[in-house]
């Protein structure tokens, strides 16, 4: 099943309630979001050589969960490079969002509609419009070319190791934060 099939067989009311569940601090972009849920059901999908993958993470360091959405090679045989495990989609054009298919694992573990709004959320992270996505994009390549033609020396004096940004942003490793506690059961 292809996100373009999904989105073609559930009506806006019923996305936006889900929308509104899974996202309650969205309240002031529904509209947006109808928007391009509308434009979504109009849009021919484009063939995609990526599925979409839907999960929930459990972050150890913080202990949060989070749904993260991202894709993978359909077909990973047919990549020759060593970076086909996961794909940033967010900015992929929506033509081809609506032409991948949904990783049945995804189709298991959540509904249609919240793999739906899982997937506009995602979609839209850089705004609702494909042309703004697009500039971001390019922002965000050019920034990655200008870095990239930097001297060594530049790219020394312009870049920090984490343990340094750690101490600018005096931000402390999660076991630095919590007091040791002895086992007094034990040796510990």
């Amino acid at each position: 099943m292809t996100l373009s099939e999904l989105i073609k067989s559930h009506a806006w009311l019923s996305v936006a309630l889900t929308l509104q569940k899974l996202f309650p601090d969205h309240d002031e972009y529904m509209a947006d979001y109808e928007k391009m849920f509308n434009e979504l059901q109009v849009t021919p999908p484009k063939v995609s050589a990526v599925t979409i993958n839907i999960e929930l993470i459990h972050d150890t360091y913080d202990d949060t969960h989070y749904v993260d959405v991202s894709g993978y090679y359909t077909n990973p045989e047919e990549r020759t490079d060593e970076f086909s495990n996961s794909l940033a989609i967010e900015f992929t054009p929506w033509n081809e969002w609506l032409g991948m298919p949904i990783d049945e694992n995804s189709l298991k573990k959540f509904s249609q509609l919240e793999i739906i709004a899982h997937c506009l959320d995602e979609m839209s992270c850089s705004g609702f419009d494909q042309e703004k996505i697009q500039e971001e994009l390019n922002r965000i390549k050019g920034l990655k070319e200008d870095y990239d033609n930097l001297t060594p020396d530049e790219k020394a004096q312009r870049t920090y190791t984490l343990d340094e940004v750690k101490d600018m942003f005096n931000i402390k490793d999660k076991e630095e934060d919590e007091p040791q506690i002895k086992d007094e059961g034990t040796n510990k």
